[in-house]
């Protein structure tokens, strides 16, 4: 049987580092954006009473904005320099406020996540894809929601050819030296936004796309940018895999928001059944 140890990746991209000039940028504005978006998706205008667990936290962001929304919150991650950003954020917004923990750990070790015990609400955005062993990491958050409670994450869809040559990007950009990685940020620039952004031109609304990137989730489209092509170890899964993996859990499908079968993650809300 293979502990968690075994099965953490040796090659992975520091999310933390770039979390942390994201928290720079950081205000008000995206905070409630971001309390919007938990509000939206979940379907729920407070969380008071619910306990949120954040599997791989990284800035720290959906962690505030649950917390702020009255939640009991626990996030962790295993980059320590996410769980940084993390706890800058709840020292910054909950100093001494034991309603929110954060800790340094893998959502592949069973053992860690005993602690949690059953949680109302698993949010793990853009996380799990990137462990390495993606339906361990399935097996191991679904086991963790309680009966009527909520499971957000959000998983890269499944482009085929494509997303092995996406996966070569990523590697080779961990791989490079600074330049060659300014390249790739520019490039995956280019093919993500070209077309939003002629058409935003067009229709005399210039960068309209990108302001709706930030409101949408009150994350940044730059530091968003990075970590997509950064992001390794990198995994896919089509919808209905995602689906059918839950349905047999007994988890019901409350929302589904695909990327049309293109660049980019697909979001799934799911139930579990009481």
């Amino acid at each position: 049987m293979q502990n968690a140890q075994s099965l953490d990746p040796k090659e992975r991209f520091s999310f933390g580092k770039n979390w942390s000039r994201f928290l720079t940028t950081l205000n008000n504005d995206r905070i409630k954006e971001a309390e919007k978006s938990l509000q939206e998706k979940l379907g729920l205008k407070s969380l008071e009473g619910k306990v949120f667990l954040d599997v791989g936290s990284g800035s720290g962001l959906f962690s505030l904005a649950a917390y702020h929304l009255g939640a009991k919150v626990f996030s962790f991650d295993y980059d320590q320099d996410s769980v940084n950003c993390t706890k800058y954020l709840k020292e910054k917004y909950a100093s001494n406020d034991e309603r929110w923990t954060v800790d340094q750990g893998s959502v592949l070790d069973k053992g860690f996540l005993k602690k949690f015990g059953k949680v109302d609400i698993l949010y793990s955005w853009g996380v799990l894809h990137h462990t390495g062993h993606l339906y361990v990491a399935f097996e191991n958050v679904a086991n963790l929601v309680a009966n009527g409670g909520h499971l957000f994450i959000s998983i890269y869809n499944d482009q085929g050819g494509a997303s092995n040559r996406w996966k070569w990007l990523k590697k080779t950009y961990n791989n490079s030296n600074i330049f060659i990685k300014y390249l790739i940020i520019f490039y995956t620039f280019i093919k993500q936004w070209w077309k939003d952004l002629f058409l935003d031109t067009l229709k005399g609304r210039p960068l309209l796309s990108l302001k709706n990137y930030k409101q949408n989730r009150g994350m940044s489209p730059y530091y968003d940018l990075i970590d997509w092509v950064g992001g390794y170890p990198f995994e896919v899964a089509k919808p209905e895999e995602v689906f059918n993996f839950f349905k047999e859990r007994s988890f019901d499908l409350q929302l589904l928001k695909t990327c049309a079968g293109g660049l980019g993650c697909n979001e799934y809300v799911f139930k579990l059944k009481e």
